[in-house]
């Protein structure tokens, strides 16, 4: 997911300030996921589960996320497809319905975890946090390919 981003950033990055803010708040919450996962370099001890405070800070950027793509990008890609032609459009049209899945999945996890203290039992935490994982790597690479089609075929 990191590499991911990180060539988002060189592809697109300086071509639009809320595409870039957007992308480095996507890296901020890939490094968040990384640190709550114990990926390396990030390795937790004794698969002890994260501090909810790190839970909550996650779900917090999570949401701004969203909220940023929802709000602010999408609808930018998507005037600008509708302005660019036909086929832009059908894209972006087929794109946003499975887009908007992986929101469900994120709101779910916010739902359940944003509000998480120490007291609680975080069973199915560990599935529940794959589950997001893998549903932000689809929706990075239909975010992608969204910016992609949009500069790709309409920069001047």
């Amino acid at each position: 997911m990191l590499t991911r981003v990180e060539k988002a950033q060189q592809k697109w990055g300086g071509s639009h300030t809320v595409i870039d803010n957007w992308l480095n708040e996507r890296q901020e919450l890939i490094v968040l996921y990384c640190k709550i996962a114990g990926f390396a370099p990030y390795d937790k001890n004794d698969h002890a589960l994260p501090e909810p405070e790190q839970i909550q800070s996650f779900c917090q950027l999570l949401m701004d996320y969203l909220s940023a793509g929802h709000f602010e990008v999408y609808d930018d890609i998507a005037k600008a497809c509708e302005k660019k032609g036909l086929e832009s459009q059908k894209l972006a049209n087929s794109i946003y319905p499975r887009i908007s899945s992986t929101t469900d999945v994120a709101l779910d996890f916010n739902d359940k975890y944003a509000e998480v203290n120490k007291d609680d039992l975080l069973e199915g935490f560990d599935n529940d946090l794959s589950v997001i994982g893998e549903s932000l790597e689809l929706r990075f690479e239909l975010e992608d390919e969204l910016i992609d089609n949009l500069f790709s075929n309409h920069t001047d």
